[in-house]
């Protein structure tokens, strides 16, 4: 691998993981009970931003396709609704780690209404960010 293509790479990871949380932040403005906790001044709460978007993405990375595997019974029952609820725990199984082991992070009140919907919204904002990437 070339010194070019390992920048090439880094500033990618980056930019996905800007664009996550960005995507992340749009979320917690739109839905209640969804929040990022901790940093009390700018600069800390986009480091908090930053961090919940790449433990979002390792999760989605890791623990998603084997969710998605095992879940394959309940794509075919449910014509595919069963992936915002998978969205949904991705979501909250972030907040979960962010929760438990640091003192900041990802919040979210309830997984039912609060998570599902942060799914759902998520979903539309990254669409949305694609394509204003792309162009």
């Amino acid at each position: 691998m070339t010194a070019r293509h390992g920048n090439i790479s880094r500033m990618a990871f980056l930019l996905r993981a800007a664009l996550t949380g960005l995507a992340l932040w749009i979320v917690t403005l739109v839905v209640d009970g969804i929040r990022f906790v901790g940093g009390e001044e700018t600069w800390q709460k986009i480091g908090i931003i930053f961090v919940v978007a790449v433990i979002f993405g390792l999760v989605n990375a890791i623990i998603k396709p084997i969710v998605q595997i095992i879940s394959i019974p309940l794509y075919v029952l449910t014509l595919g609704l069963i992936h915002i609820v998978i969205n949904a725990l991705m979501l909250w199984i972030t907040s979960w780690i962010t929760e438990h082991t640091t003192h900041w992070g990802l919040y979210i009140d309830d997984f039912w209404w609060t998570a599902i919907w942060a799914a759902i919204v998520l979903s539309i904002v990254s669409w949305a960010l694609s394509l204003v990437v792309r162009a």
